[in-house]
């Protein structure tokens, strides 16, 4: 069981957040990193951290399908109540987007969101106590393994993210990726 996050910690977390800055929690897998999906600068420092091509969509993730709706369009009740049922779990959806999510978000060119409501309660926890879904990519520079624990983040990034520390799930791959109007798996 994650421990809860203080009222003082989110606060400022989500100060940092808002203003463009990154952070690198625990997920299923690895250590994901992350920033608020409707701040373009932010998605921006983030690509640039990584060296990751723009052009790439990124996953989102939320505590719950309600925290995720506002990013997405066009889903029916009883969508909802199916994607729900699965969630959580290592389970990524490609959803039709919002027309509000940036580009850099969705990736260029594409009408649905990857989103997930993660299996690791911890992940979970951080969009409860801050709010907000989080833009889930694994936590490394391409090419480098993901990172695995707080001191690696460290090492790769210093400064430049906040850390949430914690144990990653025990999970060896990433989440799947489905399409959920077609079911076909992506990954």
């Amino acid at each position: 069981m994650p421990r809860p996050f203080s009222a003082p910690f989110s606060r400022r977390l989500s100060s940092r957040l808002k203003r463009g800055g990154l952070v690198a929690y625990p997920t299923e897998s690895c250590y994901g990193l992350g920033c608020l999906p409707q701040n373009v600068r932010a998605l921006q420092k983030l690509v640039r951290l990584k060296k990751r091509p723009q052009h790439k969509g990124m996953i989102v993730i939320g505590d719950g399908l309600l925290r995720l709706l506002p990013l997405l369009k066009g889903l029916s009740e009883k969508e909802q109540q199916g994607i729900a049922a699965a969630w959580p779990a290592p389970l990524t959806y490609l959803l039709p987007v919002s027309s509000k999510a940036p580009v850099m978000l969705r990736g260029k060119g594409r009408s649905k969101l990857a989103v997930r409501v993660p299996a690791h309660q911890g992940a979970r926890a951080l969009c409860r106590a801050l709010r907000t879904p989080l833009v889930s990519t694994s936590c490394n520079k391409a090419g480098k393994r993901p990172c695995k624990t707080e001191r690696e983040v460290r090492r790769q990034f210093g400064r430049q993210v906040a850390v949430v520390g914690g144990r990653c799930g025990g999970a060896k791959t990433p989440s799947r990726i489905v399409d959920w109007a077609s079911g076909t798996r992506l990954r």
